[in-house]
């Protein structure tokens, strides 16, 4: 065993700070890299450690792999951590930390290669008949990409083979409009992740979007630790997660995760990983993707089976075998995860920026906060627009939906538009709290979902308000005295 001394996270915000609490509970150093705008957040403050990066946007001062490998050097990091997003996927990343002798928390390099990529995979799957639903890539022999796209007919969905997260993904219903999709399709993709390669495959309207959260170590074990409900999406990413799906009968999960096990196995898998599912509303599941790396919606299965998965990593990573078994894995209650974003469900849930002037993340009684927030902090179109993940856990469904209610009717965020109050009315809805949910739950149920029309007097109400809670407002201190105040709006 190489036992693991000083750890680089190789990421920002909420993602990184959640790291570094198991690092300092495992008493392993943590060095986050940060970019200047990210000098003041909670993870630079967190660590024990902590290096600036530089690159010609902020996005790529995190994605620059010779910055990363010299950032070890510069550190002495033994390890590196990457989170979800930026190089968390990025096989050629892992590859060059195994050559610098730095342990990589994630899969191996063949791994990545392997399942990150959407059509390896799907071919991968094909060969060991793994169920898929009907579909077409752009590498397959014969007539071009669009006619046999066609033949599958509509509705269709055109996706990024690198991809991830809705970007470079499109509807075709008409099959007028597939030759200008594949189009803009190959355009999205190539800019979000260097790479124009997609595939397509039958869009249905309402599935259901499963995934099985899976474990191997380097000794050919393999468990899974349950199924989490990701159908609640709007642009293809998700905002609400929970885990055990609802309503998913007893022999369906059993099967649905032992074939989740069976890829991993056959794909040779090491460390944390999550297979997805598409379940129709017949009841047949199909493969959709392989995420190699931990999720965005990881602590609701923290919260049912009281196991670290950031912990499990670290220690697969560094030569231990799984100290559990399959019947070792018991779930307890429910946990239902909030993604709250800057962005404005008003306009197409379009990302916003602002000042963090003040906020407020209840927490406690059954209710996680996973934040990276600092008051004063901007919110800027840099990066990603999720600012924080709320997690309520209950001994069932229904008290968990009451505690996750509770607590995002008592969020507030002043400065920046957000989707709390939009995430209010989604689990305050009544086919929400009858489990009647699939992916197209939101665009369904638009109308809905709208805010209340407020009168003039409440309107003026919640104004007077959020003034209160803004000191360059309320507070003397952020007065602007003469003859400055003449001047109008101004920074220094």
């Amino acid at each position: 065993m190489n036992k693991i001394k000083k750890v680089l996270i190789a990421n920002r915000g909420e993602i990184a700070c959640r790291i570094i609490r198991t690092l300092k509970r495992l008493d392993i150093a943590a060095v986050v890299v940060y970019h200047s705008l990210d000098a003041d957040s909670p993870a630079v403050a967190m660590a024990g450690e902590a290096l600036k990066i530089d690159g010609p946007t902020p996005v790529a001062a995190y994605l620059d792999i010779d910055g990363m490998v010299a950032a070890c050097k510069a550190t002495g990091a033994d390890a590196v951590h990457p989170g979800f997003g930026f190089l968390a996927e990025n096989a050629e990343f892992a590859k060059r930390l195994g050559q610098a002798g730095v342990t990589f928390i994630g899969p191996s390099p063949g791994n990545i290669e392997l399942m990150g990529n959407k059509i390896r995979a799907r071919s991968f799957c094909m060969e060991n008949k793994f169920p898929l639903s009907s579909s077409v890539t752009e590498d397959d022999r014969g007539e071009p990409f669009v006619q046999q796209a066609g033949k599958l007919g509509v509705p269709l969905l055109i996706k990024a083979a690198a991809g991830g997260g809705g970007k470079g993904m499109q509807i075709v219903r008409a099959p007028d409009d597939l030759e200008a999709a594949v189009q803009i399709a190959k355009t999205e993709a190539l800019r979000a992740f260097g790479s124009d390669r997609i595939y397509a495959e039958r869009y249905e309207e309402t599935p259901r979007h499963i995934e099985v959260q899976i474990m191997a170590d380097h000794y050919g074990q393999v468990l899974h630790l349950g199924e989490r409900e990701c159908s609640l999406q709007r642009r293809f990413q998700k905002i609400i997660e929970e885990s055990p799906a609802p309503g998913l009968e007893r022999d369906l999960r059993e099967r649905m995760c032992a074939l989740a096990v069976e890829i991993a196995r056959r794909s040779e898998y090491r460390n944390a990983g999550t297979v997805e599912f598409l379940l129709s509303p017949d009841g047949n599941f199909y493969f959709l993707e392989m995420n190699t790396r931990i999720q965005v919606e990881h602590p609701v299965t923290e919260m049912v089976t009281g196991i670290d998965l950031v912990e499990m990593q670290i220690r697969i990573a560094q030569g231990e075998p799984l100290a559990l078994r399959q019947d070792d894995i018991e779930t307890t209650g429910h946990a239902i995860e909030l993604r709250i974003c800057a962005e404005d469900p008003q306009n197409d849930f379009m990302p916003t920026t602002g000042g963090l002037l003040s906020y407020s993340l209840p927490q406690g009684d059954g209710v996680r906060i996973d934040h990276g927030l600092a008051q004063g902090m901007a919110i800027t179109p840099a990066f990603d627009s999720m600012l924080a993940k709320m997690i309520a856990h209950g001994q069932n469904r229904e008290e968990a939906i009451q505690r996750i209610k509770k607590a995002i009717n008592a969020t507030w965020i002043l400065g920046v538009t957000t989707n709390a109050d939009y995430l209010a009315r989604l689990v305050a809805h009544p086919d929400y709290a009858a489990g009647r949910i699939h992916t197209g739950f939101i665009p369904r149920h638009h109308g809905d979902l709208q805010p209340p029309d407020l009168s003039v007097d409440q309107r003026n109400l919640l104004l007077a308000a959020a003034a209160l809670g803004s000191d360059e407002i309320a507070n003397p201190e952020f007065e602007v005295k003469e003859p400055y105040a003449n001047i109008g709006m101004w920074r220094n």
